[in-house]
């Protein structure tokens, strides 16, 4: 062994090893931050940072066409494809120092490259040499997963780390995949031009949200030129072509799979630190992110729990001051998400379909009543909450522009136990997008003070303050 034991060994340099070490580098700790490629992660290199900066100008060339509907003529929108990704890596470029291992080691932390494995319940090879640690934080992440469809591995095809290497837009791009990833891609190379088809098995796009929101989607997919075909899985892939469980063959120059993500755990010597992996090969924790070694946790994508880069970060804060300070906060439960397509759909706790099973009560406003929506001729979405038994916000769904900066306040307010007669009473300036949440809280309230108890009690306050007026006119007291 060499040197003294580190305080911490966090494995991975992504979102969540560069937050739990610096968490932990702020706590005063000896931290060794080992990463095998490069910092940063999924996240700023081919996941959120590229995949928005995409989104965003294809929303710009979106945006173009449209104009004519406010009086704007442009002319004919043509895409530079090689400025679009100049604009992709330009976004990364400005972002990376943040993530950068100069910044890392300015916080205190040791940062080196190279591959770590466990070889026992607190020792690692780290490179050629041994090390000792009183704790380890793993958040080695995820990898496109690919699915068992014959003739796909020889097709080579793109996945969501190897799409952002195009030096040229596609000219038919076929997605596999319809959750959130396929169709912010999807709508992407769509609105760029590309003529994309979208592929799933499942009934219907972006299954695990609210079935209207899934519709909404679909349509505007459609509108952007997309093909979508859902129900129908791919079975083969031959030279040039994907054919699907309807008999149908989806001719392609540029093939995507988009499928979900496996955890980074294959040759981390899980097995000899003691560390339990499930099935899938995701490293088991509890809900205060330990592993089956109370020395080791984990976060992030390389978990069951879930896969969000937002999660990512808070829970290897939570995990690694856990594990160096003895403390046993759990995780939160209430986990907002955003798929980034236009429109946006985002949600965070109990989904509206789950209401009546509880007994609780939904609020919706269709965005064609949102004033700020109308203005900006964006009129196709909704807001939805769901209310327990004691009014308090359980759920809530969005649909629309910006759906996502919408839903930080409504998460609050899910995880604050707040009632829609908080949200009520808060004043919101006028007009934004998020007035759709705020007129359903106000229209909650209303549909409260209008229920027969409430009237009534309303009805003899008002009685009593007329009884009292009528006997006390003006300048009599």
């Amino acid at each position: 062994m060499t040197g003294d034991a580190w305080d911490l060994l966090v494995v991975g340099g992504g979102t969540a090893g560069i937050v739990g070490a610096t968490t932990a580098a702020g706590l005063g700790a000896r931290v060794l931050l080992v990463e095998e490629t490069r910092t940063g992660g999924d996240c700023l290199w081919t996941g959120c940072v590229p995949s928005k900066a995409l989104l965003a100008a294809a929303g710009a060339a979106a945006s173009a066409r449209a104009a004519a509907g406010f009086g704007v003529d442009v002319g004919e929108v043509r895409v530079d494809f090689d400025r679009v990704r100049s604009h992709v890596r330009a976004a990364i470029t400005a972002i990376e120092p943040e993530d950068s291992p100069e910044t890392l080691r300015r916080a205190g932390i040791v940062v080196e490259s190279g591959t770590v494995v466990l070889t026992g319940p607190d020792t690692a090879r780290v490179g050629d040499r041994d090390l000792r640690f009183r704790a380890a934080l793993l958040a080695t992440g995820s990898s496109p997963a690919s699915p068992p469809v014959a003739g796909l591995a020889d097709a080579r095809p793109l996945t969501t780390e190897t799409v952002w290497d195009l030096a040229e837009l596609p000219g038919r791009l076929v997605v596999l995949g319809g959750g959130t990833i396929g169709c912010e891609l999807g709508q992407a190379f769509a609105r760029l031009g590309s003529a994309v088809t979208i592929v799933d098995g499942a009934d219907r796009l972006l299954p695990d949200e609210d079935g209207e929101a899934s519709a909404i989607v679909t349509a505007a997919l459609r509108r952007d030129g997309a093909d979508v075909r859902t129900g129908s899985p791919a079975t083969r892939v031959r030279a040039g072509a994907v054919e699907l469980g309807s008999g149908d063959a989806l001719p392609y120059d540029v093939l995507l799979v988009a499928l979900g993500r496996r955890p980074r755990t294959a040759g981390l010597g899980c097995a000899a630190a003691g560390v339990e992996l499930a099935g899938d090969g995701s490293v088991v924790v509890d809900d205060r992110l330990r592993t089956s070694n109370p020395r080791i946790v984990a976060a992030g994508d390389v978990t069951d729990r879930s896969r969000f880069t937002h999660t990512a970060g808070v829970h290897a804060s939570l995990a690694v001051s856990n594990v160096l300070l003895g403390r046993g906060r759990t995780i939160d439960p209430v986990v907002p998400r955003v798929t980034y397509t236009s429109p946006e759909v985002a949600a965070v706790g109990a989904p509206p379909a789950d209401a009546d099973a509880h007994g609780w009560t939904t609020r919706r406003i269709p965005h064609s009543t949102v004033h700020r929506a109308v203005t900006e001729r964006t009129t196709e979405g909704y807001t939805t909450l769901v209310l327990d038994r004691r009014r308090r916000i359980v759920g809530a769904t969005v649909v629309g522009p910006r759906a996502g900066e919408t839903l930080g306040e409504l998460a609050l307010a899910v995880r604050a136990g707040l009632t829609a007669g908080d949200l009520t009473g808060t004043t919101h300036p006028y007009p934004t997008f998020n007035d759709g949440a705020w007129n359903a809280a106000i229209a909650a309230t209303r549909g409260r003070l209008a229920a027969p108890p409430a009237r009534a009690l309303i009805g003899a306050a008002m009685g009593l303050r007329r009884w009292w007026l009528d006997r006390h006119p003006p300048g009599r007291e």
